[in-house]
């Protein structure tokens, strides 16, 4: 499990901590347990009496994992309703965001007007590093590429 998933649910878990004991017991025992053996033993999350739920620190691991919670067990069809329209409009936001920052047009276009060289390798749009890696950092990257994708699985 990711380290971030892992801090996500001991906020979680602390959180739920301070909700009323009726609305906690609406939560499956097999999801609690979920996070409290998926959680990060060694990390610490403080909660603020003084502030609202809403008004906590949370991650945006957190925050998502409080937002399914609060759908799946306490939101009627009008609440799950926004809120499902409300992560939609972020998603379409995100996704804009993405497509203006990695547009291939314009990337290109910024580089070229970069460009005022008279060398025409200096005038593309991308670089090539010529430069070799050596057999060492070859064999360290590859490992590192298979110990990451092991852990994503």
């Amino acid at each position: 499990m990711e380290k971030k998933y892992a801090k996500a649910y001991t906020e979680v878990l602390e959180i739920l901590k301070h909700i009323p004991q009726d609305e906690y017991e609406r939560i499956p025992k097999n999801e609690i347990q979920f996070y409290e053996n998926n959680c990060d033993k060694n990390y610490k999350y403080i909660y603020d009496e003084s502030l609202n739920v809403k008004d906590q620190t949370i991650s945006k691991e957190a925050n998502a994992v409080i937002i399914a919670i609060y759908m799946n067990y306490f939101a009627n069809e009008k609440q799950k309703s926004i809120i499902s329209e409300i992560l939609k409009q972020n998603s379409v936001e995100v996704e804009k965001e993405k497509n203006q920052k990695y547009d291939v047009n314009s990337i290109f276009k910024s580089k070229q007007e970069s460009n005022t060289s008279n060398n025409p390798s200096e005038n593309l749009p991308i670089k090539i590093d010529t430069k070799k890696e050596n057999f060492i950092k070859k064999i360290i990257n590859k490992l590192k590429s298979l110990f990451v994708n092991k852990s994503k699985e």
